[in-house]
């Protein structure tokens, strides 16, 4: 069965081309399918060594009880509430830290003199621990979610900001030569070539961010969550339910990629769009 892709090109591609799109899609399968197979592999060998006494489950948990941890906590009504709080924490740390650092990586593109001035102070705050301003956070803005989607905005911000900014900076300054030659405004110049020329970066900067967001959510959430993925991963710890610690983490793991890879399909939709996917 052709795809759609293939039967747009029928009409105009030839048959080589026709035949190096289906190897291509060949080879993606086998691309996933080596990727879930490697998955299974180690879940079925983590979960043998475990029934074996390869591995100390206290320690180390298995599969198996992972899963039953998830399932005790869903039929606890516990689940999707941690599951949510998390979420509702990475998509506004996220989507507002997303926001402020295209913004500002515009701004100090517009004034070359302002980003040399700031360049020295964004390195520092880009190397600073983060979780060193949590107690600060604390005091400045409560124990609460603010605080939490406050240190995801500054883990995230700080990168998209300068990813972003490299973006801006590397279009070639014949295009912007060429508008300025034809009487553009700088606002048009960056709107007309600047912006749409940075959009795989900025792509780029998405796919960050979203790692960036849930670390900071996770690392507010050990420092002053009472709900949430980073509280069940504490409170696992304190009181030794490891089992309950690994499951956090393997939930967080699929939410983490799902977001990335929701992220990943927007970008392929949007290139397509463009002509370039």
């Amino acid at each position: 069965m052709a795809s759609n892709k293939e039967r747009r090109t029928a009409g105009t591609a030839s048959k080589e081309h026709i035949a190096y799109l289906r190897a291509l899609k060949k080879h993606n399968r086998f691309i996933i399918a080596m990727q879930l197979s490697i998955l299974i592999a180690f879940i079925l060998l983590w979960e043998g060594a475990a029934r074996l006494g390869l591995v100390n489950t206290f320690i180390f948990s298995c599969p198996s009880r992972m899963a039953a941890t998830v399932l005790r906590l869903n039929a606890e009504g516990k689940l999707f509430y941690h599951i949510g709080v998390t979420m509702l924490e990475t998509v506004l740390g996220f989507t507002i830290g997303t926001a402020a650092g295209t913004l500002i990586a515009a701004l100090l593109w517009w004034s070359r003199t302002l980003s040399r001035i700031l360049d020295p102070y964004m390195v520092v705050l880009n190397a600073l621990p983060k979780i060193a301003l949590g107690p600060i956070l604390i005091v400045w803005v409560g124990s609460g979610m603010k605080a939490i989607v406050v240190m995801a905005l500054l883990v995230s911000t700080i990168v998209t900001v300068m990813t972003v900014l490299t973006g801006f900076n590397e279009i070639t300054g014949e295009k912007q030569l060429l508008m300025k030659t034809l009487g553009a405004t700088k606002l048009q110049s960056f709107t007309k070539v600047v912006l749409p020329a940075s959009v795989p970066t900025v792509i780029s900067a998405l796919k960050l961010s979203v790692g960036m967001s849930w670390v900071g959510v996770i690392v507010g959430e050990y420092l002053v969550s009472k709900a949430g993925l980073g509280y069940l991963i504490v409170y696992g710890g304190q009181v030794f339910k490891l089992d309950l610690v690994m499951a956090s983490v393997a939930v967080l793991l699929l939410l983490a990629a799902l977001m990335y890879y929701a992220v990943a399909a927007a970008e392929k939709r949007l290139l397509a769009k463009r002509g370039e996917g």
